[in-house]
């Protein structure tokens, strides 16, 4: 019972890191509402509001690390394609 306990209490905890993800590399653009840093040759756009932190002044070609997280905006689910029944024929 206790170790299932443990168990449950450290998947509570270490699940708000799984979402998180970080990226690192100069700034390309920074605005109120969104900052890009290049990663590699791709060039990685963020969103931002009133709810980021930010720990000091950022301008373009400051080196930063950004950590982020994905969440889903809407979900609409698609028909399902109908499959086609594959008949033998039976002269073969």
């Amino acid at each position: 019972m206790k170790r299932k306990l443990m168990m449950a209490v450290a998947l509570l905890l270490a699940s708000p890191l799984a979402l998180a993800y970080q990226v690192t590399g100069p700034v390309v653009e920074v605005t109120d509402s969104k900052i890009v840093v290049k990663k590699g040759k791709e060039n990685w756009e963020m969103a931002r509001d009133a709810g980021t932190k930010l720990a000091g002044d950022v301008k373009v070609g400051d080196k930063v690390m950004v950590e982020y997280k994905m969440t889903a905006t809407s979900i609409e689910p698609k028909a399902k394609k109908k499959s086609r029944a594959k008949t033998k024929n039976k002269d073969q």
